[in-house]
């Protein structure tokens, strides 16, 4: 074989391999272009803010909370329902479950009102106003139901009766419960059974659903700002404690009335809450109207803990426009509160309906 020969083979194998390799880079550069290119996740834009009013109706608003998720009630007249929720800020969109239907007929069958909720012993127990069907509303008194479900909102609720002292039976509703020196007590809205005037009494507990001992007067009305009725009231008892103190929160003057208003009493925490010189009364509401932020009749509050358990927060109802009643217009709202440099607290000004609010801290 001479030398060109050789050349000419050694020739074309180079121009054999290049093809190869052409080829091959075509093929490999096609097979990426077939694979999909792969897609970034979705952004989830959370709110970190909330507005007021946080559902269209609900008069007497409550909260409780365990294990990681707040209950809310509030009065709905025929029935009582429980919303689970593990934001409040989200409760226009928490489901709710009615756990109780009244029966047709009897002392408990209307008129339900101002249900609370408390978690004592290992078991549930749901406190409301309640009276016979229909229109007459001075037979209202308070009762009693449990649940040992560690979800309220399941098992089965059974009728303890109601609460009451047999000595002096009268007209009492929107009942709760204080704890203190390692005894509970309930404290309630009534007559003296001599006027319609509404006061507020407190009496000590042997067990979630009895009374034992007298029952004691704390406060009626007695300010001009409690006096804008009638009727003339005082009601809604709400315990709320801070460090060394504990503080009756109520709801002051008629509820039909834009004037309706939350006053406060303070004692010690380790005081003795059957004595009215425990308490001392303030003069002027702690909370009232504000026509500015369209809050009237703001009152029948409750209290609960942001979910990571350091903010503080009052939820109430309120009316959104004047002279609307006592009816179910009443709308739920809530608001971080602070507290004051001689540790009372410092609730501020209704915040405006529609508008922004940053949502309670851990949510």
């Amino acid at each position: 074989m001479n030398v060109s020969m050789r050349n000419l083979r050694l020739i074309t194998s180079h121009l054999l391999l290049l093809t190869v390799l052409l080829l091959g880079n075509l093929a490999c550069s096609q097979t990426k272009m077939a694979v999909p290119p792969v897609a970034s996740p979705p952004t989830v834009v959370t709110s970190t803010t909330f507005q007021n009013p946080l559902l269209p109706s609900g008069p007497d608003p409550f909260v409780a909370q365990k294990d990681g998720y707040y209950y809310y009630l509030h009065t709905l007249s025929n029935r009582l329902a429980i919303w689970r929720t593990t934001a409040m800020s989200g409760l226009g969109t928490a489901p709710s479950t009615v756990v109780w239907t009244p029966p047709a007929n009897g002392a408990a069958s209307g008129n339900l009102w101002a249900p609370e909720m408390f978690f004592f012993d290992g078991k549930w127990y749901i406190y409301y106003t309640a009276g016979p069907n229909g229109s007459n509303l001075g037979l209202q008194r308070t009762w009693v139901l449990e649940n040992d479900n560690p979800n309220p909102t399941v098992g089965t609720w059974t009728d303890k009766g109601r609460i009451f002292n047999p000595t002096e039976d009268h007209w009492a509703i929107d009942g709760t419960v204080l704890e203190q020196n390692g005894n509970r007590y309930f404290l309630w809205s009534g007559h003296n059974g001599i006027d319609g005037v509404q006061r507020i009494y407190i009496s000590r507990m042997s067990n979630p659903w009895t009374l034992t001992g007298p029952r004691v007067e704390l406060t009626r009305p007695q300010y001009v700002w409690e006096n804008v009725g009638p009727p003339y009231v005082n009601e809604g008892p709400e315990i709320l404690k801070h460090n060394n103190k504990t503080f009756m929160v109520y709801s002051a003057s008629f509820c039909g009335t834009d004037d309706y208003a939350l006053g406060m009493l303070t004692a010690s925490s380790t005081a003795d809450p059957m004595l009215p010189s425990s308490w001392t009364k303030s003069t002027t509401p702690v909370f009232s109207q504000r026509p500015a932020s369209r809050a009237y009749a703001t009152g029948h509050n409750g209290f609960f803990k942001s979910k990571d358990g350091q903010e503080d927060w009052i939820i109430y109802h309120a009316n959104s426009n004047p002279g609307e009643g006592c009816v179910d217009r009443r709308n739920p709202r809530m608001q971080k509160f602070t507290w004051n440099t001689d540790g009372s607290p410092n609730f501020g000004v209704p915040v405006p309906i529609n508008t922004d609010i940053i949502k309670p801290s851990g949510e």
